[in-house]
């Protein structure tokens, strides 16, 4: 049996420079972030008791909530935001 591996990954298309194309830096973010969500995109996290499962919930576009469903059940989850509001960053949804 060889030592090498049988399979070959390339990720070079992954790393994106400020000469690349505006796709290639596109997909580069997204490919660093589950959710797709921008690098620095504003997030809480949010356990759901439904499921007893932990996940990170991301500002809406609108910058008025944070918006997010559980992962297995499909339960949403949304916190408002205002003025207000509480400094916490952990959250548990019934």
């Amino acid at each position: 049996m060889s030592q090498e591996p049988d399979y070959i990954l390339d990720v070079s298309r992954l790393r994106a420079s400020a000469s690349d194309a505006p796709e290639a830096a596109d997909i580069a973010r997204k490919a660093s972030s589950p959710t797709g969500a921008p690098a620095g995109c504003p997030w809480i996290g949010v356990r759901f008791d439904c499921c007893g499962v932990y996940q990170r919930v991301y500002r809406n576009p609108e910058g008025t909530a944070y918006v997010g469903r559980c992962p297995r059940c499909g339960r949403e989850a949304r916190a408002r935001v205002g003025p207000s509001g509480v400094s916490a960053r952990f959250f548990v949804a019934d």
